[in-house]
């Protein structure tokens, strides 16, 4: 969104081909404390306060699937749900999915139990207990949400020490959130829906069984750049898309943006990449962007 509005800023004819809401990630993020300008917002406000902005400035949405982009050449084609579409210029502001634990039992209790999205379905958790996997900030927060509301909240984590801000960590403590470090998820079981998970301790060995209703795993993304990958742009080992300085990949006039991008995965992150990106497209598509 913020590419969108630096790009018809500078009086570009902008396009933005979203399939889902405008906001991505954001918008399962109950809580934004970091981000400048404002103490406290839910990432549902922030994305509808940046989508006013972009449509005002005069950014068109179409709501479609982008299935294959062809970079080849000045002008580049998107493929979509909708039709094609060319243009001068590409940004892959894309962003990434969920990681999947790959436990056994997760795939068959997904949506049954075992959820990727704090925001979406801690309500259904009202007085039950519910497991938070993952030991990152993000997965605090889950556990903050979600004690609010559960009987019995867990967190647990992988590793001996979690990877969060202090500050988050206390809070967990505070609102009795245990957490349970250096323990490895091995099964989710259930009947119709999630009952309990096999956990192993990794310093000791032992194996134990916890009862439970639900299992929110927080443990990171993954980036969807599929679309780059298959268009011939660079990935770097862990999938991400490679930029220089400008935001610019290895094609010329194709540039990305955001947690596709790797690196620090923030809003403020995203918001500032956005910006190069739209400018940088700019350069390239008036070049030279003076005359």
């Amino acid at each position: 969104m913020t590419a969108g509005i630096y790009a018809a800023k500078r009086e570009m004819k902008t396009l933005l081909i979203e399939k889902g809401l405008p906001g991505g990630y954001m918008l399962l993020t109950n809580s934004i404390e970091n981000y400048p300008g404002f103490l406290h917002i839910s990432g549902k406000d922030l994305s509808g306060k940046m989508e006013e902005q972009m449509k005002n400035a005069g950014v068109e949405i179409l709501g479609a699937d982008a299935t294959k982009i062809i970079v080849e050449g000045k002008i580049k084609k998107v493929e979509t749900s909708e039709g094609e579409r060319q243009c001068k210029s590409i940004i892959l502001a894309v962003g990434g999915g969920h990681k999947k634990l790959e436990a056994k039992g997760e795939k068959e209790f997904t949506g049954r139990g075992v959820s990727y999205c704090a925001t979406c379905d801690a309500p259904f958790y009202k007085g039950k207990a519910v497991a938070v996997i993952g030991g990152g900030n993000s997965a605090i927060s889950d556990a903050l949400y979600i004690s609010d509301v559960a009987k019995k909240t867990y967190l647990i984590h992988r590793r001996e020490a979690l990877r969060a801000e202090e500050a988050k960590s206390r809070e967990l403590k505070n609102k009795g959130v245990e957490i349970l470090l250096n323990t490895e998820v091995d099964e989710i079981l259930g009947d119709r829906f999630v009952n309990a998970i096999k956990l192993t301790d990794k310093s000791s060995g032992e194996a134990k069984k916890l009862r439970l209703d639900g299992v929110f795993i927080s443990i990171g993304t993954v980036p969807h750049s599929e679309l780059a990958r298959d268009a011939g742009i660079h990935l770097d080992e862990k999938h991400y898309i490679r930029v220089d300085g400008n935001q610019e990949t290895n094609v010329e006039g194709v540039f990305a943006a955001g947690d596709v991008t790797g690196g620090v995965l923030q809003i403020a992150t995203a918001v500032g990449e956005g910006c190069i990106a739209a400018l940088s497209a700019y350069k390239h598509v008036k070049k030279p962007y003076w005359s």
